[in-house]
């Protein structure tokens, strides 16, 4: 593509996420840090992480982003999804979402975040059932989802700065 990041992307694929989030969980403890007893001990790239982005809703269209409480990113937010509105994309909320894996980031105070999606068939035949297979697959829906993806984290990767965090609790 001729593209040259700023930062390092990385790409992931967790296991374990239907058993409790062992695979980003674990990822997060070896690299990033961990939580406890209300304290957080920083892994050695806590601090160069900036920001984590989630897909896990099904094979649906993504509209928006929920921001998990953190007010600083909405208007980078804004600006990125803007291009992507005829597409359907435009929805932030400061909501929580939970389930996924972006909650191993942010329980550490790390920025993560998941996309908000059509539920297409999620909730009533492929999740946690034989029936998530490649051919229950929306193509136009999956290449919308991955342009946006693909979007967020260039621009991500692109900043002077880190992603804003929000207040760590």
């Amino acid at each position: 593509s001729g593209l040259k990041p700023r930062r390092t992307i990385r790409v992931a694929l967790w296991s374990g996420e239907e058993q409790g989030l062992f695979g980003s969980t674990n990822y997060v403890k070896q690299h990033l840090g961990e939580k406890k007893n209300g304290v957080l001990t920083k892994g050695t790239d806590y601090d160069k992480l900036s920001a984590y982005y989630n897909l896990d809703n099904g094979t649906g269209k993504i509209r928006g982003v929920y921001m998990q409480g953190n007010s600083a990113v909405r208007p980078y937010f804004e600006a990125w999804l803007a291009p992507f509105s005829d597409l359907g994309a435009k929805t932030l909320t400061m909501s929580n979402t939970g389930g996924t894996d972006h909650l191993s980031f942010d329980r550490i105070g790390l920025p993560g975040f998941q996309f908000i999606q059509d539920e297409i068939e999620y909730d009533t035949r492929t999740h946690h059932s034989n029936q998530d297979v490649f051919d229950r697959i929306q193509g136009d829906d999956m290449k919308q989802a991955a342009t946006i993806m693909a979007a967020f984290v260039y621009q991500t990767a692109m900043m002077n700065e880190k992603m804003p965090r929000k207040e760590f609790k």
